[in-house]
């Protein structure tokens, strides 16, 4: 009886064999050969066990084919989801394959030696495999040069994980427990950088500063030219305990509205209520474009401090539109290890999605994501359709980069470190720089008298002042603005409580609350610094009005999102125009064209042009060097944009700076040819010489030095024995003599006629390390003698170029 059933289990398997035949081709060749004599098989009948007792007695290394996982990590984190690539570099390709996830050391008899969930990306790529549901395979037996699944961590505690991969390819089976076709990954070490204790004293204070780099040439898929921003930048900085967004968090209230409307009200709220575990809240306006040269407007930028309890700084941001994509830093320690505080932090941004929102596109509608999903960085391999999509699953380019500086230190610092001469100096530039943070190198005129309010009444206006720059000496230094504006009320208005209680910026408008039809909307601002005297502020701290999202709320409505902000008025003085932007989330459900307006315009009334007389454009850049070596001129002009009825403007509209090339070559400066001087020997064959001088050696590559000396055979008469060697002696000695004396007269006086000078001086050190700097050498004199002229008999001063390869 059991010999019979054993026949009958056998007989299944035959069966279930040529099933899987039936549906896979490369299937049926991956197991035409597992079956195995009857007793071995009786440790396990579980078919995923016989897939691995057939990849250990076939292992052949072949590095065409590479299992990966996306960003390569070597650790994984529990719970979490990864994108398993499987791939045959160019010519080969694959017709099958099998993906198993198994725990290091397993014999894989056991279900639970098979750990973490794969998930099916493509139907039509990949499926289960209908005898081991742990293992992924082919949908159809066909071409292949890459495949991809998602694979979910198991929970902690479980170990390390072998992913193994067996490739079919005409009838070759590869399998491999090592190399390209398994990796092995091990539960990430939560201990590995956990938030230690702070161990610094005092506190510090830090500039944190937005450098968006998302812009069309950078990021050109899809880019959305009308209505790309940042939305306005909100953190804080916070005890470790507090958590604003980390990946694989799932994203609050205050996060879902900045992900998707790009409102930092709810944020904000959600921040204040944590009390003592934030320090400083962090706030920076919107960008509208989203990339601005520096020259036209400064990257956005706000202080904030830090002390023992609240050493952590983060923050968060909307790359707008989106479907609720952001940027930002998350839990950024700025204590040391050594009990100090970090003196710069530079860090790229790629974008994360906060799990809220569906959308794969920057303009998709409305899908939000049920249930929410864990925040999780983007990448290039999430939807085709995606603007950062690369086949290959290429890394993202960066959309922006941020900047955390420290700027100053107070009260007692421990730090175990000796401080570097940069600490001491940055804290000592931050000491002077509490007035004004104006670059050294830009020079400007003082500012001009403030202007008129541009209110009229004691409705809140601006009004502006200016100043002229006169000079920018290092052009790889921007130069800050040349308008400074600041709010003012009418004549007549008290203004006495504003003055003694500091207020922030009102926080951007709430979002409304109809999604069609009329609603309200409310926004925020919070006393910064209250009346030294110890009454209360009076002024406002919340305003409520009014909002209008979709004038109708039937099918044939849309809807929109809130206003942007108010573009910068379209002139400097007097009456203006400015605009703002709104963008359709979801067209009318009934198909019909979505009517809502999406441009408005209104004026705006900037400070009185009269006020102003000289209203300037900004310089335009240096021309080029009037020369194309040495010492030249360039200039650079800017016009009068206010009407010249206002009045005669007395600004310089045209600059004239030196400018300095590489020096010119010079070639080497020679004297004359001296006179052949007399024969050598009085008697007998000698030779006769002359001689010139180098006046000036070749510089910067002139034309090298000739000859000094040139000399010919001379012959008087025949020489008496006797007579010859005195004779000779004695007139050579006459010659030497004669020689020295001529050649101290032509140095005294065709060079410093009538003057004894000292030599050269050393060059000095050259004015600048790159781009071009100046060398100098003195010669003075040291007597004068009674018959030189004043004129001839004077110091003298060498200047050459320096340092001359670009910065």
């Amino acid at each position: 009886a059991r010999l019979a059933q054993r026949h009958a289990v056998s007989g299944r398997h035959a069966r279930v064999l040529l099933l899987l035949c039936f549906v896979s081709t490369a299937a049926c060749n991956m197991f035409a050969f597992t079956e195995e004599p009857s007793e071995r098989a009786g440790k396990s009948d579980g078919y995923c066990s016989r897939i691995l007792r057939a990849q250990s007695n076939r292992k052949e290394v072949n590095n065409e084919f590479r299992l990966r996982v996306e960003g390569d990590p070597e650790s994984y984190q529990p719970g979490s989801t990864y994108r398993v690539l499987l791939t045959a570099s160019s010519p080969s390709y694959f017709r099958g394959f099998t993906i198993i996830a198994q725990r290091e050391g397993a014999e894989g008899d056991r279900d639970e030696d098979y750990i973490g969930n794969f998930q099916i990306i493509d139907e039509e790529e990949t499926q289960f495999m209908t005898n081991c549901p742990p293992a992924v395979t082919e949908s159809t037996p066909r071409r292949h040069t890459s495949i991809q699944v998602f694979w979910t961590a198991p929970r902690s505690g479980s170990g390390c994980v072998l992913l193994k991969a067996s490739i079919v390819q005409k009838r070759i089976i590869y399998f491999q427990d090592e190399g390209s076709l398994t990796k092995r990954m091990c539960e990430k070490d939560t201990t590995e950088k956990p938030l230690l204790d702070c161990c610094a004293c005092g506190t510090a204070k830090y500039r944190v500063t937005f450098y968006g780099n998302w812009s069309e040439k950078i990021h050109p898929k899809d880019y959305p030219r009308r209505a790309n921003h940042w939305s306005a930048i909100i953190g804080a900085s916070h005890s470790k305990s507090y958590v604003l967004w980390e990946y694989g968090g799932l994203a609050s209230d205050g996060v879902k509205q900045v992900a998707e409307l790009g409102s930092p009200v709810k944020m904000e709220e959600e921040i204040r209520q944590k009390g003592d575990d934030v320090l400083t809240v962090i706030k920076m306006k919107a960008q509208w474009p989203a990339w601005q040269p520096l020259n036209v407007r400064a990257a956005p930028s706000a202080e904030f401090s830090v002390d023992r309890t609240r050493h952590i700084m983060s923050f968060l941001t909307m790359l707008g539109p989106s479907p609720d994509w952001n940027v930002g830093l998350s839990a950024e320690d700025l204590c040391t290890k050594e009990c100090g505080w970090a003196q710069k932090v530079v860090q790229d941004l790629i974008p994360w999605d906060a799990g809220t929102d569906s959308g794969v596109t920057y303009e998709s509608p409305n899908k939000p994501t049920v249930p929410q999903e864990k925040i999780r960085p983007l990448t290039s391999l999430d939807h085709p359709q995606s603007p950062f999509y690369d086949p290959e699953g290429g890394a993202i380019t960066p959309v922006a980069r941020v900047v955390v500086e420290r700027i100053a230190r107070k009260g007692e610092q421990c730090n175990i470190v000796p401080d570097n001469v940069d600490d001491i100096v940055a804290d000592i530039a931050q000491e002077e720089k509490e007035e004004d943070d104006t670059p050294e190198t830009c020079i400007y005129s003082n500012w001009s008298p403030w202007s008129a309010c541009s209110s009229a009444t004691c409705e809140k206006g601006k009004r502006m002042r200016q100043r002229m720059l006169k000079a920018q000496l290092d052009l790889s230094v921007p130069c800050p603005h040349t308008q400074d504006f600041e709010p003012c009320m009418g004549p007549g208005c008290s203004d006495e409580d504003a003055s003694t209680c500091m207020l922030s910026e009102w926080i951007t408008w709430s979002p409304c609350s109809a999604s069609c039809g009329i609603g309200s909307r409310s926004r925020e601002r919070y006393v910064k610094q209250f009346p030294d005297d110890g009454s209360v502020c009076t002024l406002p701290t919340e305003e409520t009005e009014t909002c209008v999202v979709n004038e109708e709320c039937s099918p044939s409505s849309c809807l929109v999102t809130e206003w942007g902000e108010w573009d910068v008025c379209s002139a400097t003085c007097g009456l203006g125009m400015k605009r703002r932007e709104r963008l359709v989330k979801m067209p009318p459900t009934d198909g019909s064209i979505c009517g809502a307006e999406v441009l408005e315009v209104e004026k705006c009334m900037m400070p009185e042009c009269h006020t102003i007389p000289c209203m300037l454009t900004p310089w335009s850049d240096w021309s080029d060097c009037s020369v194309t070596c040495g010492k030249g001129l360039r200039t650079r002009q800017r016009k009068l944009t206010s009407p010249v009825e206002l009045g005669d403007c007395t600004e310089e509209l045209e600059q004239v700076e030196k400018c300095m090339l590489p020096e010119c070559p010079i070639d080497c400066v020679m004297s004359e040819w001296t006179e052949w001087s007399e024969c050598n020997k009085s008697c007998g064959k000698g030779h006769t010489i002359r001689t010139r001088m180098v006046k000036l050696e070749p510089q910067f590559g002139g034309d090298s030095c000739t000859e000094t000396i040139q000399r010919k055979k001379c012959k008087i008469r025949k020489c008496n024995r006797g007579q010859a060697n005195s004779d000779e002696k004695k007139r050579r000695k006459e010659q030497r003599e004669k020689r020295r004396s001529k050649t101290s007269r032509v140095d005294a006086t065709s060079e410093h006629p009538g003057c004894k000078m000292r030599p050269w001086s050393s060059w000095t050190d050259c004015t600048k390390l790159c781009g071009g700097g100046i060398q100098e050498r003195l010669m003075t004199v040291k007597q004068r003698f009674k018959t030189a002229q004043l004129s001839s008999c004077k110091d003298r001063k060498e200047i050459r170029a320096c340092n001359v390869h670009p910065c």
